[in-house]
């Protein structure tokens, strides 16, 4: 989702506007991945009892935008970068450890956790970014073999995807992210970018951040890939739960 601009004050002041922008963009992400659903008919199609050649690249679709639906719900949700340590974002490279008395003291214990979930949220905006351009290439991706990406490894349409985006969505992040390290409201994160190199440095730092929020979209939508193949009862959709159901 492009970001979105919330506006005026929380009645529930400072607490109650941050959750209020979380709720925000968990449905915005929503309903842009419901929105690509509906494009692909996904909502309407019925199971087939026997799936063709373009069943299983139907199938591919409603896998990838389920599985992306399921990734995006979690990594935009408050702490979604953060709480869970396979989605954490680790302090780019300069911000660790350098001899920089201030550095060393912004990076300190007292301070990790502040700048860590300070990028958490930026992160979130990256994949505010990323979700709709994900959407975007499910819908009109060419999959030439979904059959063997149907009977391939649990983490086979993920893996399909990201080679088909390429870097794509790093490039797509970088500006938002930019954007987000220059406009944050986290005092520490300006102090740690200006103990090193000062704020020009805020671009190489916009672009540490989207390669791993990059990496941690991919891993988080192989995940519940992985998921539903290994539990088909789970899934909700009938085509998908038959499909992968059968012996």
């Amino acid at each position: 989702m492009d970001r979105a601009i919330w506006g005026g004050a929380h009645p529930h002041g400072k607490n109650g506007e941050a959750e209020m922008r979380a709720l925000s963009k968990s449905m915005i992400g929503r309903r842009s991945i419901l929105a690509g659903m509906a494009g692909l008919g996904f909502m309407a199609l019925p199971g087939c009892a026997t799936v063709q050649r373009d069943s299983l690249t139907e199938a591919v679709r409603r896998l990838l935008l389920v599985a992306s639906e399921n990734a995006f719900a979690r990594l935009t949700a408050p702490g979604g970068f953060y709480d869970d340590a396979f989605n954490r974002i680790e302090l780019p490279g300069q911000y660790r450890k350098s001899g920089n008395a201030v550095a060393d003291f912004l990076t300190s214990a007292v301070f990790k956790t502040r700048l860590e979930k300070a990028f958490g949220r930026m992160a979130e905006r990256g994949a505010d970014r990323a979700a709709p351009l994900v959407v975007d290439a499910i819908r009109l991706a060419t999959i030439p073999d979904a059959q063997q990406i149907i009977h391939g490894g649990p983490t086979g349409a993920t893996e399909f995807l990201r080679r088909a985006m390429g870097g794509s969505l790093v490039e797509a992040m970088v500006p938002e992210l930019g954007d987000a390290i220059r406009l944050t409201d986290e005092p520490l994160v300006a102090q740690a970018i200006a103990s090193f190199t000062g704020i020009d440095n805020a671009g190489s730092v916009a672009r540490n951040l989207a390669g791993q929020v990059d990496d941690r979209i991919w891993n988080a939508i192989g995940r519940e890939e992985a998921a539903m193949r290994a539990n088909p009862g789970s899934i909700r959709d009938p085509m998908l739960r038959r499909l992968f159901s059968a012996p």
